[in-house]
This record gives C-alpha cells, sequence and structure tokens, in this order.
C-alpha cells in the first residue's frame, strides 16, 4: 500500500514509516498539513495516517479539507494521536476519519496491524 504519514513529530513519522516500509508499503511523510495537502495534489495514495495537534493545520481541519475538495479523496484516512477525549474522537470520524488510533495505547509493530486492520 502506499502510505502518506503526516505527523510533526519527525521521530515518530520515521519509525512508523519504518515499520510500514518493513511490511512492504511505501511511505510518504509530511511534517504538516498543508505540506500532505501539497503531496496529495500530485500523488495518490492507498492511506492517509495523520496526527491530530500540528502547527498551522490540525488533523480535523486536513480531514475537512480532503473532504471538501478532490485532493485524497479515494484514501483511507485513519488518525493516529494521543488525543482521546471522545469529543475529538466523534469529531475525526465526523470529517471522514475511518479510523481512530490511540498512540500511548499501542506500540508501532500494533498501529501497523491495527491500521491493516481498519482498511481490510
Amino acid at each position: 500500500m502506499k502510505i502518506l504519514l503526516v505527523d510533526d513529530d519527525i521521530f515518530l513519522r520515521d519509525m512508523y514509516a519504518t515499520k510500514f516500509s518493513e511490511h512492504g508499503d511505501t511511505v510518504v511523510g509530511a511534517e504538516s498539513g498543508a505540506q500532505a495537502l501539497s503531496i496529495l495534489a500530485s500523488d495518490i495514495f492507498d492511506i492517509i495516517i495523520m496526527d491530530m495537534v500540528m502547527p498551522g493545520m490540525s488533523g480535523i481541519e486536513l480531514l475537512k479539507s480532503i473532504k471538501d475538495t478532490s485532493v485524497g479523496k479515494d484514501a483511507k484516512c485513519i488518525v493516529l494521536s494521543n488525543q482521546s477525549e471522545e469529543g475529538d474522537i466523534t469529531a475525526a470520524y465526523e470529517q471522514g476519519a475511518v479510523g481512530y488510533i490511540i498512540k500511548a495505547e499501542s506500540v508501532p509493530s500494533e498501529v501497523v496491524t491495527k491500521v491493516y486492520s481498519i482498511v481490510s
């Protein structure tokens, strides 16, 4: 699968990219919602995994932009965040997320398994 991984934390972005790459996935990283939208304007992805808290554009705003435009519209959007409030989770689903994974509740290899489970 081709995955766009959007997170402003380079360490986490690289760690998750490595885990998905070990399973044969192609991973492209973006450090912000704006950068993600720019990448989506010229490339197609199967999955977009995004954090909720990022500078400039939150995960909810990114989801809304994807929903309201044609960029990334065919990709499955999954939130990967430490935000665990019910309101955040509900808002993500309302804006088109197909899954919501809380970082603190899963080690990276479990995140990979959960993402595969969500999209299958």
